[in-house]
């Protein structure tokens, strides 16, 4: 078998590409939607970093939204990457309110609502917010809530 240089994963750019991989991703694996995004998630067989991939349709808004909810979502996804388990596939559906929620908060919004779908995940403990005082997160017992 002759591999073509430049097919196989690029390092730094663990990202869904074949339309397979979706497909997998779309039907075997669990879904976890919020208000402006969908998240799908799949274990695959091997390990690896979580691997991205991104559905953003034209019902979010033209090109140059489109893009811009693409490149949030993706430097949100890097930065809550460690939370996942190793050789995890996900697949996240930016909903047309996503473009609003980028224009209105940007990064920090949408990074808060992929957080909020990671934090659902079976089997994967909710991490704190790393603004939030841990002091003051640890005394509360939540009764007063």
């Amino acid at each position: 078998m002759h591999v073509v240089p430049g097919s196989g994963p690029r390092p730094g750019r663990a990202r869904l590409s074949r339309s397979a991989e979706f497909d997998r991703v779309f039907r075997h694996g669990r879904s976890h939607a919020g208000r402006d995004l969908v998240l799908y998630v799949f274990p695959r067989r091997e390990d690896g970093i979580p691997r991205l991939g991104l559905s953003v349709s034209r019902k979010v808004g033209g090109a140059v939204e489109r893009n811009r909810v693409k490149r949030l979502l993706r430097e949100a996804f890097a930065a809550e990457r460690p939370r996942l388990p190793s050789g995890t596939d996900a697949v996240v559906v930016a909903r047309q309110g996503a473009r609003d929620l980028a224009e209105r908060e940007g990064l920090a919004g949408i990074q808060r609502a992929l957080s909020e779908l990671i934090g659902r995940v079976g089997g994967f403990p909710a991490q704190a917010e790393t603004t939030l005082d841990s002091d003051s997160e640890a005394s509360d017992d939540g009764a007063g809530r």
